[in-house]
């Protein structure tokens, strides 16, 4: 008998999981593609069941959240099939993906988007990544806002710094008060916004840190106050 390659058994079992997530994510993208054309036809005054679809959407949006951070991790591998994919990107190109992304949904739920930005600037980083960890912020911050979230982009000190504010109650002080040690995975059991599983937060800063540039690399950090008084997400790549 051959003696089994655990390695080559590990690569194909990976790829395959993979393989699943990205066909997984393709299949929620038809089913948020048609939820949002049925909540744009039908209004809220029009159909009762309009809320009920609004959710439906959210949850959506949270599982194609899962799946890109799941690919995320297989990116930090650096595989062929799916290469951590770095391109000169136009920050109005980047926010503009953004924003068509929670347009519907935002709508549904009354909250209001203020985008500020130097829309000429240009960054070096993985479209894919970013715009769904930048998303999924934008996405959290929708269940936890009154009315308003602003999303933000600026060079600041030589890097890119992109800005999540909403005006809901903020962060658990336990969260802040864990400062750096939040941020060091899902094992610390401290969820994005709540004191669960930690797995939005953990993605989001291995995403980050994969960005990296003369020997400096991207983070995420979380703040209260800003621009609304409440809960503030910090993407800062090099």
């Amino acid at each position: 008998m051959r003696p089994v390659d655990d390695t080559a058994h590990s690569q194909d079992l990976l790829l395959f999981l993979a393989s699943t997530a990205h066909d997984m994510k393709n299949s929620i993208s038809v089913l948020s593609g048609t939820l949002e054309g049925l909540l744009v036809k039908a209004g809220p005054q029009a159909d009762a069941a309009y809320p009920q679809m609004a959710q439906m959407l959210y949850q959506t949006r949270r599982l194609n959240d899962n799946l890109m951070q799941l690919l995320a991790l297989y990116k930090r591998v650096g595989t062929p099939e799916y290469p951590f994919d770095v391109q000169a990107i136009e920050a109005g190109q980047l926010l503009d993906q953004v924003v068509a992304l929670g347009r519907v949904l935002l709508d549904a739920k009354g909250i209001v988007l203020e985008v500020e930005a130097d829309r000429d600037l240009i960054w070096h980083l993985d479209e894919d990544l970013i715009v769904g960890v930048v998303s999924h912020a934008v996405n959290n911050a929708m269940h936890y806002t009154r009315d308003r979230i602003r999303l933000s982009l600026r060079e600041a000190d030589g890097l890119l710094e992109i800005r999540v504010e909403d005006n809901g109650a903020g962060y658990p002080q336990p969260l802040l008060a864990a400062g750096a040690a939040g941020l060091h995975g899902a094992a610390s059991g401290i969820d994005f916004r709540t004191n669960s599983a930690g797995l939005g937060l953990y993605f989001s800063r291995e995403v980050a840190r994969m960005h990296r540039h003369r020997g400096r690399e991207g983070g995420v950090r979380l703040e209260n106050g800003g621009a609304f008084g409440g809960g503030c997400f910090i993407l800062s790549l090099p």
